[in-house]
């Protein structure tokens, strides 16, 4: 599956853009000024991801590297 299979999903199933995914973590103190904090690991984000939108790893791990930068 290509990236952008993986965000067309993950807007499919949560009904959230990554940029809406990467405010809601800014609110959760994940993210400062668009940037994921240096101390947050990649096991804290797809807890989340799969605790509050049910998500599976997989696409968690997709949100992830949107967060770190990754576009396509």
């Amino acid at each position: 599956m290509s990236f952008q299979a993986y965000l067309d999903n993950i807007k499919a199933l949560t009904g959230k853009l990554p940029e809406e995914l990467q405010k809601r973590a800014q609110e959760k103190g994940f993210i400062k000024d668009g940037e994921l904090l240096a101390d947050i690991k990649a096991g804290q984000i797809v807890a989340w991801l799969k605790e509050e939108y049910e998500l599976g790893h997989g696409h968690a791990m997709a949100i992830y590297a949107w967060f770190k930068g990754k576009r396509s």
